[in-house]
């Protein structure tokens, strides 16, 4: 949402809104929207109303605003108009990975120096979470969440993955991968696609490590969990890209990148810089800083793959032991995954899942954090910070803690950092 909100400056339009988080609140602020608490006087001096799924129908505020009877629109709904203003439009797709392939394109275009504006689904090291560098062309992620990617009209669609996620949204997996179908088809230009997906869509430039992919990653090598490889297009080697940011998966986003940059005919050259001065997505594999010696680092790991990802990461770069806290996402998510969620964390030796967050649904025992933890042998549970704070006192030099999670344990970790300092 702060994204669109910046978006609409762009446009010259006065913007004004709300958030629970202060300090995205008082970013806001200092590019100009003006920021109120609670719904009753804020919105009747706009003309619109733009509101997040992640507010329930039933919020106050919401409500108010909507009994303005002014023009509202959701976020999904606003992002849609906004890639209408565009003659050129890539969005990027996926399960895991959108935030980062998005914000290694928007470093890619940069270094490319092309005409571009990004809009990008957390806080890119380099940009934000929104930048404007020129109107040639949009780049922004479109999320599956209530089929919402299908609101988009994107000329180069970008999928980089299927996988059950948002289920409670869909009425099987094979529906979700017919609307991911449906997504890439529409596209006016070109798709770039990985896996089962590549299959489905006729002129796709693929990727992955596959010998009959367009855009393959050969020889790659790891150093302190960062990867480099040999960059193959189309049969031919350009030339070795070395990642900055750690983790295999993201060689997987990188080729993506790199295939949707060479549809827009950007040089290899460029392509190989912009992959090399990519900096990383805040809360992906973040150093947060050092508790009793250790290592603590964030990731917004939320799904039971994005997990297995990010322990192997943290596996690759820890010398001591590793210490895990997981904040479960939804109740929903947990629910419908449960058995591939008890399978991941079970191969975790020290974990603490903490309480659910719940974001826009109510409370469900069968998806519950504690009812998780008591199917995960030899784990905690964590109500409180405290909770957290006990179970991180066992770490010392040369071990890692890591926060995983989508939801608001990213905040308490940093809150705990800052008062052990």
């Amino acid at each position: 949402m702060s994204a669109l909100a910046r978006f609409a400056l762009t446009q010259g339009k006065r913007v004004g809104g709300s958030d629970r988080d202060a300090e995205a609140a008082e970013r806001l602020r200092g590019f100009g929207v003006k920021i109120f608490r609670g719904g009753v006087g804020g919105p009747a001096s706009y003309d619109a109303v733009v509101y997040t799924d992640a507010v329930c129908r039933d919020d106050a505020d919401l409500r108010y605003a909507l009994s303005l009877n002014k023009p509202a629109f959701s976020r999904a709904k606003f992002l849609a108009a906004a890639c209408a203003k565009f003659a050129d439009v890539t969005a990027v797709a996926g399960a895991h990975g959108k935030t980062t392939c998005t914000a290694m394109l928007a470093s890619i275009f940069y270094a490319a120096g092309k005409r571009f504006s990004a809009h990008i689904g957390g806080n890119s090291l380099q940009f934000s979470n929104f930048c404007s560098f020129g109107n040639d062309c949009f780049i922004t992620e479109a999320c599956e969440y209530k089929k919402n990617f299908l609101l988009i009209d994107a000329d180069t669609a970008v999928v980089l993955n299927t996988d059950a996620d948002h289920l409670e949204c869909y009425r099987d997996e094979g529906e979700l991968l017919e609307c991911y179908r449906r997504f890439a088809s529409r596209a006016s230009n070109a798709v770039v696609a990985c896996g089962a997906l590549a299959e489905k869509v006729s002129g796709a430039v693929t990727f992955g490590t596959g010998r009959g992919a367009s855009f393959r990653a050969r020889n790659a090598e790891c150093s302190d969990g960062c990867y480099s490889f040999e960059l193959e297009a189309f049969g031919k080697t350009e030339g070795r890209v070395s990642l900055s940011v750690p983790g295999k998966h993201n060689v997987h986003n990188a080729l993506a990148a790199a295939a949707a940059s060479y549809v827009h005919g950007i040089s290899f050259d460029g392509i190989m810089r912009g992959l090399e001065e990519f900096e990383g997505v805040e809360r992906r594999m973040q150093l947060l800083g050092n508790y009793g010696g250790a290592r603590c680092v964030a990731d917004y790991a939320h799904h039971p793959a994005e997990i297995a990802a990010a322990l192997k990461t943290a596996g690759k770069i820890t010398e001591g032991k590793l210490f895990v806290v997981f904040q479960p996402h939804t109740y929903s998510r947990t629910k419908n995954l449960f058995a591939q969620f008890v399978a991941v964390l079970s191969r975790v030796h020290r974990l603490l899942i903490y309480r659910t967050y719940a974001a826009r649904e109510y409370f469900d025992e069968e998806g519950c954090a504690f009812t998780l933890s008591r199917a995960v042998r030899k784990s905690r549970y964590g109500e409180c910070a405290e909770d957290i704070t006990k179970f991180m006192s066992a770490a010392g030099d040369g071990d890692t803690v890591l926060f995983l999670g989508a939801g608001d344990i990213y905040d308490i970790a940093k809150k705990i950092l800052s008062e052990t300092d």
